[in-house]
């Protein structure tokens, strides 16, 4: 499922025109990003927890020439499923 047909469906549910469901939609995506770029977690009931984790910098190996390089420290985000999504998937 793509943006478009997340926002359809939205609308669809809701009752919503599809205006006011790309609105909503596109509300809650600048908002979870918004948050993230804060170092906020997000918890969302019957889905799961995004939050941003701290990478440590670490030397890794180019594999096409062997060379050691330093991989600079940053950070990543995580998502961790919640157990209710997990047992509805298997």
């Amino acid at each position: 499922m793509n943006k478009m047909e997340l926002i359809e469906k939205v609308a669809q549910d809701s009752q919503l025109k599809v205006s006011e469901a790309k609105k909503a939609v596109e509300s809650l995506i600048n908002t979870v990003i918004g948050s993230l770029k804060a170092g906020d977690d997000i918890a969302l009931a019957g889905l799961g927890i995004f939050k941003v984790k701290e990478r440590k910098a670490r030397a890794a190996r180019n594999p096409k020439t062997g060379e050691i390089i330093q991989v600079p420290a940053g950070k990543r985000i995580a998502f961790k499923v919640s157990s209710g999504l997990k047992k509805e998937i298997k």
